[in-house]
């Protein structure tokens, strides 16, 4: 891993006693979850697939190497394939998904590093998997408040 000179350094750094994460000066993480989605959608691999890329296209995304992607065998007493895991490493951080086809739920999970524009994951995710219902929450980090714990306290 390459270290960054002080000068080359662009984040900030917590000036709080016992806080050593650096904070950075914007980003914004979403914990998306997606219920009553169709099944077979939520089991199929290539669909999925293109599913996040769609989405990464869409938010001009920069992915980094392959995405990588794993299929899990049949829940027991099914004949249906299992739910899938992807990540892919982007300029920006990552994206995963991760699809439960015996509960119609899927998640994702976006963190960009950079501002971006609100993202309707309703319409997208009722178009792309069924989902029938969808929360997503937008979280921005680097953030500090009042209320924000040191590292020290998080760990316990």
């Amino acid at each position: 891993m390459q270290s960054l000179r002080p000068e080359q350094d662009r984040s900030t750094r917590s000036k709080s006693p016992g806080t050593t994460a650096a904070a950075l000066l914007e980003g914004t993480e979403w914990l998306v979850d997606a219920a009553g989605c169709d099944a077979r959608r939520l089991s199929d691999l290539r669909h999925l697939q293109h599913v996040c890329a769609e989405l990464v296209a869409a938010l001009r995304l920069r992915v980094i190497g392959e995405p990588h992607w794993h299929q899990f065998p049949s829940p027991p007493g099914s004949d249906e394939p299992g739910g899938v895991t992807g990540l892919y490493l982007l300029a920006e951080s990552h994206l995963t998904c991760h699809t439960f086809p015996e509960h119609g739920r899927a998640t994702f999970n976006l963190y960009c590093c950079r501002r971006r524009p609100a993202w309707d994951w309703q319409e997208f995710l009722e178009r792309r998997l069924g989902a029938g219902d969808v929360v997503a929450r937008s979280i921005p980090r680097g953030v500090h408040t009042a209320d924000s714990l040191p590292v020290e306290e998080c760990q316990q």
